[in-house]
C-alpha cells in the first residue's frame, strides 16, 4: 500500500448532494479534494428514478445547477445544445420527470471532475480512522481491484445515500413475494416484472409522495398492457397535500405534489375513489386504529395478494467502517446533528471533522406551525450546504 497523501478534503458519494459538497468546497478554495464514488454518474437518482415525476418546480434545480460559481463555469463552458440549455427551454413553474435533473447533475459532475483541484477516484471508502492529530485516515478500495490506498485529511464528508425501507410485516415472508420500490417506481421496468396475462394482485403499503407514485404507475399499467392486475393499497392516514401558505409552504417535505397531487386528488380520495378509473382497479385497505387493528388488516388481506411492494420512508445504505484511536465507532455512538452538518457521540461531544449532507443526513426544519420535518431535495441539500460548509472551511 502506498503512503498516505493529504487532501483538503474526502467527499464519499456522486449523488446530488456529494456534488453539492465539491461544489461548495472547490468555490472557498481549501485545495485537493478527493472525490469517491463507483460511478460518478448522479447517483441513485440516475439509476433508479429517470422516469420518476419529481414533485420540485423546474426553476429550484436550475437555482442548485447555478448555485455555486465552479457550476457556472461547467455550463458556461458546455457545448450548446446541451442538458442546461434542454432544462432551461422547459416551463420553470412545472415538474419534470427526474431524468431532466440527473442529466444535470451528471453533466455538472463531467465539469467537476475535470478541474485541478478534484481527483475523482472510481471506488469505495472501506474505512476511516480519526487519530490525535484529527486527522482522518481514509482507507479506498478501487472499483474491481482488490488494491486499497489511504489518505490523510481533516475533513470526511459522507454523501452516501438511502434505499427504499422494508419493514417487517405479520404474514409469514415466503407467504407473498417482495417487489422492489425502485422496480414500481420505473414503468418500463415493472412492465416486465409482473405477470401479463394471468392474475395478480400488489399490495401497496403507504400514502407518501413514493407510494402514490407506485399506485399510478400500476393503475397504468392495470388500464394497459396488464389488465388481470389488481391493487389492494394499505394506508393509515388519509391523504395529505403541501399547502402554499403565506411564504411558506406546509408539509413540504412529507406532503404531495405536482403529479403525484393531481393523481390522488382526482382518483383516490374517499368522495372519487368509489366511481374513479383507479377504484375498479384498486381496494382501499384502512390501517388505521393502532398497531392491532393494523395487524389484523394485513393478516386478512395480504395472503391475498401475489406481491407486497412498501412505500414506507428511505433507510440510510451502510456506512463505511469509522473508528477515532482505533476504536470502532458504533451506530450509538454516531448521531446525525444537522444544525452544523456534523456529527456528536453518546456524550455528545463533536466528531472532529466528520460531515454528512444529502437523503442519508437531511437538514431538519420546523414549519412556522411546529412541525419537524427532515428536507430532501436537490435545492435543499445546497442551501443547507450554503449554510454549514462555512463551518467545516475553518
Amino acid at each position: 500500500m502506498s503512503p498516505p497523501q493529504r487532501c483538503a478534503a474526502v467527499v464519499v458519494g456522486a449523488g446530488p448532494a456529494g456534488l453539492a459538497v465539491v461544489g461548495n468546497l472547490l468555490e472557498k478554495q481549501l485545495g485537493k479534494i478527493i472525490w469517491i464514488d463507483p460511478y460518478f454518474q448522479a447517483g441513485r437518482v440516475n439509476r433508479k428514478y429517470r422516469e420518476v415525476p419529481s414533485n420540485t418546480k423546474v426553476a429550484l434545480f436550475q437555482a442548485f445547477a447555478t448555485a455555486v460559481q465552479p457550476f457556472q463555469s461547467v455550463i458556461n463552458s458546455s457545448r450548446i445544445p446541451n442538458a442546461f440549455t434542454t432544462m432551461a427551454k422547459l416551463d420553470q413553474e412545472k415538474t419534470c420527470h427526474l431524468h431532466h435533473a440527473a442529466d444535470v447533475v451528471r453533466a455538472l459532475t463531467e465539469g467537476i471532475v475535470k478541474m485541478d483541484q478534484v481527483y475523482a477516484c472510481r471506488g469505495h471508502v472501506t474505512a476511516a480512522n480519526l487519530n490525535h492529530t484529527r486527522s482522518w485516515t481514509v482507507r479506498i478500495r478501487g472499483l474491481g481491484s482488490e488494491d486499497e490506498m489511504e489518505v490523510l485529511t481533516s475533513r470526511l464528508i459522507l454523501c452516501t445515500g438511502s434505499s427504499p425501507t422494508q419493514a417487517p410485516v405479520p404474514v409469514p415472508e415466503d407467504s407473498v413475494q417482495r417487489l422492489d420500490l425502485d422496480v414500481v417506481l420505473k414503468p418500463s421496468e415493472l412492465a416486465s416484472t409482473l405477470p401479463q396475462n394471468s392474475p395478480s394482485t400488489v399490495a401497496v403499503v403507504g400514502a407518501s409522495h413514493s407510494a402514490i407514485l407506485a399506485l399510478l404507475n400500476l393503475v397504468d399499467l392495470a388500464r394497459n398492457s396488464h389488465p388481470h392486475l389488481r391493487i389492494k393499497w394499505f394506508t393509515r392516514h388519509p391523504l395529505r397535500y403541501a399547502e402554499c401558505k403565506d411564504g411558506w409552504i406546509l408539509r413540504d417535505n412529507t406532503g404531495l405534489k405536482g403529479r403525484a397531487a393531481d393523481f390522488a386528488r382526482q382518483q383516490l380520495e374517499d368522495s372519487t375513489l368509489p366511481t374513479s378509473e383507479a377504484g375498479q382497479i384498486l381496494t382501499r385497505i384502512d390501517c388505521s386504529g393502532g398497531q392491532e387493528k393494523e395487524s389484523a388488516q394485513y393478516q386478512r388481506h395480504l395472503p391475498t395478494c401475489s406481491y407486497l411492494v412498501q412505500a414506507v420512508g428511505y433507510t440510510r445504505d451502510p456506512l463505511p467502517d469509522l473508528s477515532i484511536a482505533g476504536s470502532l465507532i458504533t451506530s450509538n455512538d454516531l448521531n446525525w446533528d444537522s444544525s452544523f452538518g456534523g456529527f456528536t457521540d453518546r456524550n455528545g461531544l463533536v466528531i472532529p471533522g466528520l460531515h454528512g449532507a444529502g437523503i442519508a443526513f437531511p437538514e431538519r426544519v420546523v414549519d412556522p406551525y411546529g412541525n419537524v420535518e427532515h428536507a430532501v431535495g436537490f435545492f435543499k441539500f445546497m442551501k443547507f450546504l450554503k449554510r454549514v460548509s462555512p463551518q467545516w472551511a475553518t
